[in-house]
């Protein structure tokens, strides 16, 4: 089959195309994959910088959409079915996949495959962020860096549906204004000044929770942004820079500093992503919440797909198109 590997730690252009055998299916679903997802832990494994360093040569992506091809006996799904799976570190970026059930789930027909390979990673990290992490309230305030990104815009589209009243997209440059635009936002600001910004759209007040995928030097600000009792969500630092906190400002303003680390509660709940899907997969199939409208490569280009999650200059989420 055709597959993407990584053979050196040289940053996504070490990404090419070959040929591997497929993988073994033996008590496992087999899926026929058409589109895979791009994350940002594929940027940072291929420079050697993630903390799961698989061993060389990988196959990156931890997201398909694609066909069952074979299930077991017993199996929530049969060949045919249309569906979106979790490799969750490596693999993806193939032909074929073989996965555990639990970590297949059944597509809406109204889901393209692209949307599909974009779903998992970032509308279950935010889930996980927003409702269970976060404990997002009805009517409150929530601000969200990177907004352009696919982890802004996922909470773009899902803070509303799940209580929000209001979603402020921070943005790094004006042209990425209309992505989060389109993806539900309420207001956008700039990155420079957004705190004064927040502040002035908020009365003074301030905002519940920050979704923060960034860190870098935005985290003091960030916190500033707060409004008593406010929640500063840790997502990652796609600035490259992991911030510090003096922990005064937590205690004089009543506010909280939240890790979410999706993947390694899904690793001590095991019951955790059947749950998500169950509460996320009814509002995809209504409608209620738009799928993401990702930026497609071929599969040959996967080397630039990762390169634009590096460089900042994707907008919205990256997938790659394998059939």
């Amino acid at each position: 089959m055709r597959a993407i590997q990584i053979a050196s730690l040289d940053g996504p252009q070490a990404a090419k195309l070959v040929e591997i055998d497929e993988p073994d299916g033996q008590d496992a679903i087999v899926i026929d994959v058409h589109a895979a997802g791009v994350a940002f832990p594929d940027v940072l494994q291929s420079r050697g910088l993630y903390q799961y360093k698989p061993e060389l040569p990988y196959t990156p992506g931890g997201e398909v959409a694609g066909v069952v091809r074979s299930a077991p006996a017993g199996a929530h799904v049969t060949a045919g079915d249309r569906v979106a799976a979790l490799t969750m570190l490596c693999g993806g970026m193939a032909e074929v996949v073989a996965l555990p059930a639990e970590r297949v789930f059944k597509l809406p027909d109204n889901v393209s495959f692209e949307a599909g390979a974009g779903l998992l990673f970032n509308d279950l990290t935010m889930h996980h962020g927003l409702l269970t992490r976060g404990r997002l309230a009805e009517g409150e305030t929530v601000l969200v860096h990177g907004a352009a990104g696919g982890i802004g815009t996922s909470t773009l589209r899902l803070a509303q549906a799940w209580g929000a009243s209001r979603v402020i997209a921070v943005v790094s440059t004006e042209d990425k204004s209309e992505v989060a635009r389109a993806a539900g936002a309420s207001d956008v600001v700039l990155a420079d000044g957004f705190k004064d910004a927040a502040k002035e759209l908020t009365d003074g007040r301030g905002v519940d929770i920050v979704v923060d995928p960034v860190g870098g030097d935005r985290f003091t600000d960030s916190l500033r942004s707060l409004a008593p009792g406010g929640r500063l969500l840790v997502i990652g630092f796609t600035g490259g820079e992991i911030p510090t906190v003096k922990v005064n400002r937590l205690l004089l303003n009543n506010i909280d500093v939240v890790g979410v680390g999706w993947g390694a509660w899904t690793l001590t709940h095991p019951d955790y992503l059947a749950e998500q899907w169950a509460e996320l997969e009814p509002l995809l199939a209504s409608g209620k919440v738009s799928a993401p409208e990702p930026v497609v490569y071929p599969l040959e280009r996967a080397a630039d797909a990762i390169a634009a999650l590096e460089d900042r200059s994707a907008k919205g989420k990256v997938v790659v198109k394998v059939r």
